[in-house]
């Protein structure tokens, strides 16, 4: 941008990774509604922090009722929604936290944006791959249902598509997996990225 000259700042990222004594680094789950991305960001998050991993879970909950309260679920604004949801990962990454990010983010252009955002060696991808009978089984905030009535538009894997991941670094698939599983399995993967 015009204008805009980047301050050169006192502290490094290098120094804050020295302080919290683990590197910091984005783990984005994605997935169908329902999948159990957000629960298994938030088992993955509790076995970090009881190991002293300083971390912080970003989701729909938190970004849509805040910072992307402005947003609809178009093909545009899915695309804003993720291109901010990166950027202030970025920035919590380079403060040296473990952040962890559950998103359904269908596009693969829009993941590959966010790899671009944070770093290839900063973005681990974790895709929950639960079939779409068994989202719609669970349906847990009544969404399928409403999609399938009519009453909700674009909605990943009814009306709208999702563009599934092809070489993730984790696949989980939740009706194989159990959730302590699935951490175990993504906890492994990590460890290398940490120190």
């Amino acid at each position: 941008m015009k204008n805009v000259i980047p301050h050169t700042f006192s502290i490094t990222r290098e120094q804050r990774n020295t302080l919290m004594q683990h590197n910091g680094f984005l783990v984005w789950f994605t997935g169908l509604s329902g999948s159990g991305k957000s629960t298994i960001a938030n088992a993955v998050e509790k076995a970090l922090f009881e190991k002293g991993i300083h971390t912080y879970t970003l989701d729909g909950d938190n970004v849509r009722k805040g910072l992307n309260n402005n947003l609809s679920f178009s093909p545009e604004d899915r695309l804003e929604n993720i291109r901010r949801i990166a950027e202030v990962a970025n920035l919590m990454v380079d403060s040296g936290l473990v952040v962890l990010a559950a998103f359904v983010s269908p596009y693969k252009a829009d993941r590959k944006r966010i790899k671009q955002i944070v770093g290839t060696a900063n973005f681990v991808e974790v895709f929950v791959n639960t079939p779409l009978a068994e989202c719609e089984r669970r349906d847990v905030k009544g969404l399928y249902a409403k999609a399938r009535a009519g009453e909700i538009e674009n909605f990943t894997g009814i009306n709208a598509p999702y563009e599934a991941p092809e070489n993730p670094d984790v696949e989980i698939d939740t009706t194989k997996v159990s959730v302590a599983e699935a951490v175990s399995i993504i906890i492994k993967k990590l460890e290398h990225k940490l120190h």
